[in-house]
């Protein structure tokens, strides 16, 4: 039998940049972004979506944690899984701080939720890298989204400097550009799920980059026509407060600097 979460909703609505979110959804899809290390990120994050559970709403769980091939093993697992351990044994891969993301699986696992398995895995998008988006999206999903012809040049721009800078600026750019098309792959697949749950209601978990409004999933998401909205949860640190619906603040979260010991390409 599962443990009810201890999240109270009366201490739910004192936490720090959550107090003016309304507590029904805003839309039927909704975008939570994260920052993957940010400890108070993740907590905040999950306080936000058990409003929205305390509401009423029952969404699937679209999670950048799970690679997609791994569906099969996830459902299996949320099926039979007693607590969120059992689930991460069975579908996780060994790259994400699953103590972070332990608290959303026991969520779903107690309110029935089911998850989404939504990551183009390292394997698929090295395929990418190499042959292009027929390697690893079906035709009619390049069609949907118009993947067989070139990407337009801002989304190329924006999101080859977004790889350059998350990388250190240490990357040769001809790989940069081949990252592009991984990235992109990675957010038509999220769009794609979101989208063909939107009925239901469903809530995106990933990275700050994947939710924000000119390059992320939701550029593709208009395709759909779908209702969404796009809440990104950013450092105080960070200078782009602006592609995103709504902002929740965070207190810059104490780490190494990453590019200090990366030689510069």
């Amino acid at each position: 039998m599962l443990k009810p979460l201890m999240i109270g909703l009366a201490s739910l609505l004192t936490l720090a940049g959550c107090q003016h979110i309304p507590l029904s959804p805003p839309a039927s899809i909704v975008l939570l972004g994260e920052v993957h290390d940010h400890p108070q990120g993740h907590q905040e994050r999950l306080s936000l979506l058990m409003q929205y559970i305390n509401a009423g709403w029952r969404p699937v769980l679209v999670m950048e944690q799970f690679d997609r091939e791994r569906q099969p093993q996830l459902d299996q697992a949320m099926q039979q899984c007693g607590d969120a351990d059992c689930v991460i044994q069975a579908a996780g891969s060994t790259r994400w701080e699953w103590p972070y993301y332990k608290p959303v699986i026991a969520m779903a696992l107690q309110y029935h939720l089911p998850i989404l398995a939504a990551n183009v895995s390292r394997n698929d998008a090295g395929r990418i890298m190499r042959d292009g988006f027929a390697a690893a999206l079906d035709a009619s999903t390049r069609q949907h989204y118009q993947l067989d012809v070139p990407l337009a040049s801002d989304l190329v721009e924006q999101q080859q400097q977004a790889i350059m800078q998350g990388h250190c600026n240490a990357l040769p750019v001809t790989v940069a550009r081949k990252m592009v098309d991984a990235q992109v792959a990675r957010d038509v697949w999220m769009a794609k799920l979101l989208s063909e749950h939107a009925s239901q209601g469903a809530v995106l978990l990933a990275g700050n980059g994947h939710v924000q409004r000119g390059i992320g999933v939701p550029r593709w998401l208009k395709m759909t026509r779908q209702d969404f909205q796009s809440i990104g949860f950013i450092e105080t640190s960070q200078a782009d407060m602006t592609s995103y619906d709504r902002v929740i603040h965070l207190p810059t979260h104490a780490r190494p600097d990453p590019c200090q010991a990366v030689p510069k390409a």
